[in-house]
């Protein structure tokens, strides 16, 4: 049974979510109505009915509207949840396609309009590979715990650098293809992964 606190914090991170879907949901309608370079802070956070210092609280720039969501944690659960047996590619892979199943039709309509504008907008571009540099990161930390390794081990370095480039790979693929599955674009470009990216 959840303590109070527990449920406290839980109701809070819910809300949060809640919050930063909401404002980037308001601030993409405004991208695509205004375009990037001239829709401002103030006028997403009149939008999504906040003030301009509580965008601040989810947000510490314009451009993380686009580049920072909430899947993070959710992969790190996935991933962590996966059997012992499976090849630590096999575990990425399952964790990060099991996120994608369970996103609703608007959260991946969501990612593909993100994903067009971070592929149209320079800024954008240079902020997201500081983003995918977080991400690799994150990964390095998660395959060294289950192998035992050192994060800063090359192998496992490379290994998480071969996974963010999978994930580039089919994000400009997805922007440029709207039309296509998102889930069965990266299944399949890890598979390639797997197979040794035989061409």
């Amino acid at each position: 049974m959840l303590s109070d606190e527990q449920r406290s914090n839980g109701l809070r991170e819910r809300k949060k979510a809640k919050t930063m879907a909401t404002v980037q949901k308001h601030a993409l309608r405004l991208f695509r109505e205004l375009g990037y370079k001239a829709t401002t802070v103030e006028q997403i956070a009149e939008a999504a009915e906040i003030s301009y210092s509580t965008f601040f609280r989810y947000f510490s720039t314009k451009e993380d509207v686009l580049l920072i969501d909430n899947y993070d944690p959710l992969f790190v659960a996935a991933f962590e949840d996966q059997p012992s047996n499976l090849s630590p590619l096999q575990a990425i892979r399952n964790a990060m396609l099991s996120g994608i199943k369970d996103m609703s039709t608007d959260e991946l309509t969501t990612v593909r309009e993100r994903n067009e504008l971070i592929m149209k907008v320079p800024e954008l571009r240079a902020a997201s590979l500081n983003n995918m540099t977080q991400m690799m990161q994150l990964i390095m930390e998660l395959i060294a715990k289950r192998v035992g390794r050192n994060p800063e081990d090359l192998a496992v370095r490379t290994f998480a650098g071969a996974i963010i480039g999978v994930n580039i790979s089919v994000m400009l693929y997805y922007a440029e293809n709207p039309d296509a599955d998102f889930a069965t674009l990266l299944d399949e470009a890890l598979s390639k992964l797997e197979e040794g990216l035989p061409l």
